[in-house]
């Protein structure tokens, strides 16, 4: 196994896609001879040239609905966003084509194709470069949105968009990007979509994160155990939609306590609906109301601001230990 950080892992998923199969092309603002304004896109230009990495104008529209088209006829368009922040332009074409194509056409077309864009913040961006909007995307029928959260998911989860016969969001968290390296296999693997992973067993407490937001709530589960004996269970979402509902469900079910983490807005966010789905499925199993603890529901502030925005340990401990003592 190689050590490498999100950024070389999203990029070796890219080479081998593309070396894998020929109908794979890669589309975006900068992602050839500039190989990408996050280097996501580094050697694919050399490698593969212009006819398979394209060079777009600044139309985030235009990439996507030419996407769409290439899907159509076939090929497979894995499509660079530079910032989630700026795929408002291109929802339209998400929203009214790529995600009702199986069912405008009774499931006689579909649309392989992948959304690619940074989000979120932690890397002192000026506005509309630090958003996190999975929720707009979640809440759109016939489309998938996947999250990684390290290297080794973040490569086999864009295999598995790639492969997958309808649109796919894939968010990449910028601040991991390169914050930290992890073992990623020689041979090429997936994830299923859909499909949640337990970062951490335990008995006492469930918390459900995803992306960036899960290292501090690592963190804050390291802490619970080493300052109050508490046991914490921590899910990786992975997949924000669909997500793995069962997953949180059994996990709730065991400790009777929930908190859920991220750094979107926290009105209609993934949390809210995360909730919803518990009060379903484990209501009589709760001893505690579960808590959010997420970003706030104003613009993502600048610099001095950002890390009072996004939720850190000393946080997502302080949300435990108010679920505990209820």
């Amino acid at each position: 196994m190689a050590q490498m950080n999100m950024a070389k892992a999203i990029n070796l998923a890219l080479h081998e896609a593309m070396t894998k199969d020929k109908k794979v092309i890669v589309m975006g603002e900068d992602v050839g001879q500039d190989e990408g304004v996050f280097r996501i896109t580094e050697g694919l230009h050399a490698k593969f040239g212009d006819t398979r990495v394209i060079d777009t104008p600044l139309a985030e529209s235009g990439i996507i609905g030419t996407a769409i088209g290439m899907a159509l006829y076939g090929l497979k368009p894995v499509c660079e966003i530079q910032f989630a922040g700026f795929d408002y332009y291109n929802y339209h074409q998400l929203e009214s084509h790529a995600a009702r194509f199986r069912n405008r056409t009774r499931g006689r077309l579909t649309v392989p194709m992948v959304m690619r864009a940074p989000y979120g913040a932690g890397i002192r961006a000026i506005e509309h470069h630090s958003e996190s909007r999975e929720a707009i995307y979640a809440h759109t029928p016939g489309l998938k949105v996947v999250i990684p959260s390290g290297p080794r998911n973040a490569r086999a989860l864009l295999h598995s968009a790639i492969q997958d016969p309808d649109p796919v969001i894939y968010y990449e968290p910028k601040a991991v990007y390169r914050l930290f390296k992890e073992e990623v296999p020689d041979a090429m693997e997936t994830l299923p979509i859909g499909q949640a992973q337990i970062a951490r067993k335990g008995k006492d407490i469930t918390l459900v994160s995803y992306g960036a937001s899960l290292r501090p709530t690592l963190e804050a589960a390291e802490l619970l155990e080493e300052e109050d004996g508490v046991h914490a269970e921590v899910i990786d979402l992975l997949t924000i939609s669909p997500f793995d509902a069962a997953t949180i469900v059994d996990s709730v079910r065991k400790t009777g306590r929930c908190v859920v983490v991220h750094e979107g807005p926290r009105t209609c966010g993934i949390g809210a609906e995360i909730i919803a789905r518990i009060n379903e499925n484990a209501f009589l199993y709760l001893e505690a109301p579960v808590k959010r603890v997420t970003g706030f529901d104003c613009q993502v502030p600048y610099f001095s601001k950002e890390r009072a925005y996004l939720p850190d340990a000393e946080r997502v401990l302080d949300g435990c230990r108010a679920t505990l003592s209820f």
